[in-house]
């Protein structure tokens, strides 16, 4: 039986500079360089192309022509349901020995072996089997291998064949104890023969691009710009493909936890007249002739509906922020998971849907989603995240014991102040040194240091009923107790500079009877970076959109 490792090397692209272009028009420079690269490509495909259209057929006609070719756009238009199934590559399995199957994916690689075999790896969904392809009397022509052998690199195609069990594991593709053997070929849709990046470059880790630098080689890297500029291509690696089956995942464990303790999902204007938190970087707007802009946060209306009686409320749903962040975890746009509950007695009610909520979100991606944690550690290597677990509680520390933990250290922060980034880095590697813990919760920040609504200390007005929770020392979620006296809501916008006749609806939303209430908001992107320990939150955004970038 054919059986031979598809790990075939790609025709390596001349790396490109760090782009700051990120979905600008290219400069003269820049261009000519990429044009000069397009020129390098396009020849070592021909001839690439040509070595492997060297196999000598017969040019008469093939009697088994109908085996294999390009399936016509007239049959691609909904013509007809035929009944046929298709099997998934990730259920190709050695218990299907000897059964014909169809599958669907694409081209992942291809290697000819002599002048009548051919090796293709077809991927699907991030599932790759290795097909064979031999000539055989009466099934498969010389005419047939060569065809394979033509195909660029992610085409689509339909194989049919029968699946075999090799002497041998298959190590260059994730269905290794299984093979297809080819009976029929048919490309479904052509991708151009030389790509942007090649999907072997755009997935190789640092580490490998390293050794083989300590070797005297070089590998192609991939930058970042270069990744978003082509994202199409970028997210058919193993580790993007896991990263955003991942954030799915975090979605919907988020929507059922909540789901199950008797919250409801809503969905909130993203316009609004005014501005969304009384800020200056908002996305702003005319409305019809009205001053607008595109919601900060959906926390005002999340009020509301708590005042409209419903208890409990969630969102999930896209957030504006026009901050002109620079950093490696700001994103104009980023996926709100938002929550609104009454609070009877104390804002730690809050506190506790957070550490259960995210318990389980964590709990459930270390069980549920170990294939893709591993295809995302082989790119992008990372230690899992410590929390507690069990009946242990997530580890809560007031602002001012965070401050006096800091100071101890040797690091001076102001008590009635905000931590930047790298206090707050600092912070997590004490905690995590201290407590074994790299989630956890720190409340009652200063009250200057909060948004307008939020609900001070009854004990020292200096702060406020507020907390965020830390994920390996760097902040993903910011929550408080609500003020739901409208007079005193009032008195609070303006002494934080805010026009109240700009939010007197929704101040008027508290004078018909507002139970306490308190919520918090975390971004989607952010959890998954984190939690993935991720140098970068556009690698966790699939289009991302920062202050230099709104394209693709």
């Amino acid at each position: 039986m054919a059986s031979e490792e598809s790990e075939v090397p790609q025709i390596n692209q001349s790396q490109e500079e760090e782009g700051s272009n990120q979905g600008k028009k290219l400069s003269k420079k820049e261009a000519a360089k990429l044009e000069r690269q397009r020129k390098r490509q396009e020849a070592a495909a021909s001839a690439a192309t040509a070595a492997l259209s060297a196999v000598s057929v017969d040019e008469g006609p093939d009697p088994l022509a109908g085996n294999y070719g390009d399936v016509l756009l007239n049959d691609l238009q909904s013509k007809v349901v035929s009944g046929r199934q298709w099997t998934k590559v990730e259920l190709l399995a050695p218990e299907m020995r000897d059964q014909v199957v169809l599958i669907r994916g694409r081209v992942q690689t291809i290697r000819p072996v002599g002048k009548k075999i051919a090796f293709v790896v077809v991927r699907e969904r991030g599932f790759t089997v290795q097909c064979v392809l031999t000539v055989k009397p009466e099934l498969v022509s010389a005419h047939m291998v060569k065809f394979a052998t033509s195909l660029s690199k992610e085409s689509i195609v339909d194989v049919e064949g029968v699946v075999t069990v090799p002497e041998k594991p298959i190590t260059g593709a994730t269905q290794q104890q299984v093979e297809v053997q080819i009976s029929k070929l048919y490309c479904v849709n052509k991708a151009v023969p030389t790509l942007p990046i090649n999907i072997e470059d755009a997935a190789r880790s640092e580490v490998e691009i390293e050794q083989a630098l300590e070797k005297g080689e070089q590998l192609v890297r991939v930058n970042q710009d270069t990744r978003l500029n082509y994202r199409i291509l970028d997210m058919r690696t193993p580790a993007n493909q896991g990263i955003f089956r991942i954030q799915s995942q975090v979605e919907n464990i988020f929507r059922q936890f909540l789901l199950s303790e008797g919250f409801v999902g809503i969905h909130t204007p993203k316009l609004i007249g005014g501005s969304s938190e009384g800020g200056s970087a908002v996305f702003r707007l005319d409305y019809k002739g009205q001053p607008a802009c595109l919601a900060q946060s959906p926390q005002l209306h999340k009020q509301m509906a708590i005042c409209g009686d419903f208890g409990r409320v969630f969102e999930i749903g896209p957030v504006f922020r026009a901050e002109d962040s620079f950093t490696h975890r700001h994103l104009c746009e980023f996926t709100g998971l938002d929550v609104e509950m009454e609070i009877k007695e104390h804002y730690s009610e809050v506190m506790d849907i957070v550490d259960r909520l995210f318990v389980t979100i964590f709990d459930s991606l270390n069980d549920k989603c170990k294939k893709e944690l591993e295809a995302i550690g082989r790119q992008y290597p990372f230690e899992p995240l410590k929390y507690f677990r069990g009946d242990k509680k997530t580890l809560r520390l007031t602002f001012e014991e965070g401050v006096q933990m800091l100071k101890e250290a040797g690091i001076e922060v102001d008590p009635f102040g905000d931590l930047n980034t790298e206090s707050e880095r600092k912070l997590g590697q004490l905690v995590a040194k201290k407590y074994g813990t790299e989630f956890y919760i720190l409340h009652k920040y200063p009250l200057a240091v909060r948004p307008f609504y939020t609900m001070p200390c009854y004990d020292n007005p200096a702060y406020s009923n507020s907390f965020d929770v830390f994920i390996r020392g760097e902040e993903i979620i910011s929550g408080a107790q609500r003020v739901h006296v409208p007079e005193f809501l009032a008195k609070r916008a303006e002494e934080c500079g805010i026009d109240v006749k700009t939010i007197s609806t929704y101040i008027d939303s508290f004078r018909y009877g507002a139970p306490p209430h308190g919520g918090f908001g975390v971004g989607l992107e952010r959890v998954v970076m984190l939690f993935c320990a991720l140098n970068n939150i556009r690698k966790t955004s699939l289009f991302p959109r920062d202050p230099q970038r709104i394209a693709p």
